[in-house]
């Protein structure tokens, strides 16, 4: 049976992301627009969401913050051309992102010492092998595999080498352990379902040490440098941006920001996350055909929730009459308007993957689970 009861908002796309309940473009009517970014007031802007964010997240005092182009890719990218060469990596990838920074640093950066350790859709690479002497580039949370790490006790206290972390779909959903870290990167389409094109750097005093001491063996574009003459710049850490932002976004992040103090602040916005895992993860206990793509329990994604057919019909066939089938399953799912852009990842197995970030009320997502029980019933039928 079809069901009746529809999400309020069907926007599950993991990313951009939903807006945050009650949004609407009147929240953007004091933008600052119109004015140079760099004028008194356009820097007030711009530092306003760099501090709301440290306080948001729990930044220490110690760390700088940084609102640079380009989304997340635009950040990671910035640290892995400004930081690395110094001494060996060690690269994990075990989705999509991660095997871009792999590809970037082997065969853009072309550093001769890089280890690469790698896991299949779903899995982990054994984080075990990561040596303390060597840097090491990884995701927190897989967006296009719903895996995470479970913890950071495989990073070893007082290590050598530098932590650099793809924390997009991480960041403001789950507790980043700042002790163990030294870069974090995010952008703000995701967790606060922010516009797109900026991303946030964040560097520990070991970093910041690292920017100074270490010059990169390439030449770094005007977009990558963050340092002037030997020493950090530091106004790049103040809001006086690498170029010009859009202020209109910026308005729309704080305003992101405003709502996530307003409902209780970092511990608020990872329960909300985590409860709507734990929606779809009762729906998935009790499903004779939905699965997560997660192996682990301990390493399910309460953000990018990616799900996979587990029941017979779809298992025998080859991945692109699944592919295809599943795609007929999002069509119904849209054409109905209860669930928008649920579709895998175009590099990931066929599957869905539904975005569960705070800015989703849980009501919502347990309205959409009927849903696709009864899409996927309707697909079966038709390639019975």
């Amino acid at each position: 049976m079809k069901p009746t009861l529809r999400p309020r908002n069907p926007n599950f796309s993991s990313g951009p992301c939903a807006k945050r309940p009650g949004w609407s473009p009147q929240v953007l009517e004091a933008a600052f627009l119109g004015r140079s970014h760099r004028s008194a007031k356009g820097k007030a802007r711009l530092a306003e969401v760099i501090d709301r964010s440290k306080s948001v997240l729990g930044m220490p005092a110690d760390w700088r913050l940084a609102i640079v182009p380009a989304s997340d890719t635009g950040a990671v990218e910035l640290a892995l051309w400004s930081l690395l060469g110094a001494r060996g990596v060690d690269m994990l990838a075990w989705e999509s992102f991660g095997k871009t920074w792999v590809t970037d640093v082997v065969k853009a950066l072309r550093l001769s010492d890089v280890r690469v350790f790698e896991a299949d859709y779903g899995k982990l690479p054994d984080l075990k092998q990561v040596a303390a002497d060597r840097d090491v580039v990884f995701t927190w949370n897989g967006t296009t595999s719903g895996v995470r790490v479970p913890n950071a006790s495989w990073l070893a206290p007082g290590r050598e080498g530098l932590a650099i972390c793809d924390a997009t779909s991480a960041a403001f959903a789950m507790r980043l352990p700042w002790d163990k870290l030294d870069v974090i990167t995010w952008s703000w389409q995701k967790v606060l379902g922010g516009e797109g094109q900026h991303g946030m750097l964040a560097i520990s005093p070991r970093a910041a040490a690292r920017l100074e001491s270490h010059t990169p063996a390439w030449p770094l574009s005007k977009l990558f440098r963050l340092t002037k003459d030997g020493k950090l710049d530091e106004g790049i850490f103040r809001g006086e941006t690498i170029n010009t932002p859009s202020m209109l976004c910026v308005e729309d992040a704080l305003d992101g920001l405003k709502w996530a103090e307003g409902i209780g602040g970092l511990d608020a916005l990872i329960v909300r996350s985590e409860a709507n895992l734990a929606a779809v993860a009762a729906w998935v206990g009790r499903s004779d055909w939905a699965a997560f793509l997660a192996e682990d329990p301990a390493t399910r994604s309460c953000t990018s929730i990616c799900l996979k057919v587990k029941e017979p019909l779809f298992a025998n066939l080859p991945k692109p009459r699944q592919a295809e089938l599943l795609k007929r399953m999002t069509s119904l799912l849209e054409a109905e308007g209860v669930a928008l852009d649920i579709g895998a990842y175009r590099s990931a197995p066929p599957g869905l993957r539904i975005w569960g970030g705070a800015t989703i009320d849980r009501g919502d997502v347990e309205a959409l689970l009927p849903w696709l029980d009864w899409a996927y019933a309707s697909v079966r039928a038709e390639a019975a």
